[in-house]
């Protein structure tokens, strides 16, 4: 398995960082993708990579609710690290319009500005979409059949979203945890959904998925959401494993 968006640097897990780890390795967890928020957490995210080389893979980007009216210093700051070092992928970026609208124009600038960075350096985007499909998906048009390519990231949206994701050419959807929530309605999409087109994800320490809902989330976490699409796609863990393992390291080129 492989952890594609987790956030352990995280200070949720400065107590325990080392065994949050071990335990993601001993329940199969391969590589975690480290997505970047800003320029305050690089430092943490940057260190924990350098901690477990080839293990943690740090993706660098600028998240839209860190867009602010300083959010081209902050741009400025993902650039350098572009040029500095190989990243994996550039995110986490996209829109959120669930905490605030303030910001979109610059949201839409700073999102499309590190869509243009990752076609320019060949790499993935990790696309955070919040109460925004219909504004992503308007900013994502200008980049169509450019061999973008990459995630949307913890998605929770309709069979029509997710053909028109499916559709742009390039990119796979990241389940997580609510895939495991009664509610979410997600089980039955995916039903609809070939398993080539899935990547696993936690958001640790976010969305932790049943039976620990409640608790911290945490990358060894990934096997309950391996166990739950294998009851959705009626296979085994190994082959839930397998398969979303091999569309990670094509989509990452790990």
């Amino acid at each position: 398995m492989i952890d594609t968006h987790s956030h352990i640097y995280s200070e949720e897990f400065d107590t325990d960082r080392d065994e949050v780890i071990q335990r993601a390795k001993d329940a199969g967890v391969k590589h975690i993708i480290l997505p970047n928020v800003d320029s305050e957490s690089l430092p943490r995210m940057l260190a924990l990579e350098a901690e477990y080389p080839n293990y943690c893979h740090a993706a660098i980007g600028l998240h839209p609710t860190s867009v602010k009216s300083d959010y081209k210093f902050e741009l400025e700051k993902v650039r350098s690290e572009l040029e500095r070092r190989k990243y994996i992928a550039i995110g986490e970026i996209g829109i959120d319009l669930y905490w605030d609208k303030t910001f979109l124009n610059e949201q839409i600038k700073a999102f499309q500005q590190q869509i243009k960075w990752a076609l320019e350096f060949d790499l993935p985007v990790i696309i955070h979409v919040r109460d925004s499909f219909n504004e992503t998906i308007k900013a994502l048009k200008p980049f169509k059949g450019k061999n973008l390519r990459g995630v949307f990231h913890s998605f929770t949206g309709n069979l029509a979203e997710a053909h028109e994701i499916m559709n742009f050419g390039g990119f796979k959807l990241g389940i997580n945890g609510i895939v495991t929530f009664k509610n979410s309605g997600l089980s039955e999409i995916l039903r609809n959904i070939d398993l080539k087109n899935i990547i696993m994800e936690t958001d640790a320490p976010y969305l932790t998925p049943s039976p620990h809902r409640g608790k911290r989330n945490e990358s060894s976490f990934a096997q309950y959401i391996c166990s739950h699409l294998a009851e959705i796609y009626e296979t085994n863990v190994n082959e839930i494993a397998k398969i979303t393992t091999k569309n990670a390291l094509n989509l990452f080129k790990l």
